[in-house]
């Protein structure tokens, strides 16, 4: 490949990727900054930028684990201590990795792991937590057991 087309890749790719990061940030952070409505520039981006991609609704749900011993409350079981994967620089946790074990196909192998990762306690509740309006109503949880793995008691 010649000089002159690595030159105009590069520079291509920085004034897209500019350009991207501008219009991405332009209506929520850079109009509010500068106190005035800075101009849209059409080019190859969709008009709701990257939000387009998701269907964002009301409601929102996710998945808590509980350990269970008999006699005792059930302890709520953080997360980060059941996927402690912190070195790959972002938090899977937030964008919910666990809501994936509330399928019935993964609670045999994910039984047996939280089995080994966590001995201390004999059972385990896997929950799934709904909100069913986090804009109208941001408190309201609605919880059901996706399904216990251990001894039952």
């Amino acid at each position: 490949m010649s000089r002159f087309k690595k030159i105009f890749i590069s520079a291509f790719v920085i004034f897209w990727t500019f350009i991207f990061h501008y219009e991405s940030t332009r209506h929520f952070y850079l109009d509010p900054l500068f106190r005035k409505e800075l101009p849209k520039l059409k080019f190859l981006f969709p008009p709701a930028g990257w939000i387009m991609f998701y269907n964002v609704g009301e409601g929102e749900g996710r998945a808590e684990v509980y350990g269970l011993k008999r006699g005792q409350t059930p302890f709520l079981i953080d997360p980060h201590r059941i996927f402690n994967i912190h070195w790959l620089g972002y938090d899977n946790i937030r964008r919910n990795i666990l809501g994936t074990v509330l399928h019935p196909s993964y609670s045999y192998p994910f039984c047996n792991y939280l089995r080994r990762k966590f001995p201390q306690y004999p059972t385990f509740s896997i929950v799934q937590v709904y909100y069913p309006s986090v804009v109208k109503e941001p408190n309201k949880k609605l919880y059901q057991e996706a399904y216990r793995c251990g001894t039952p008691y």
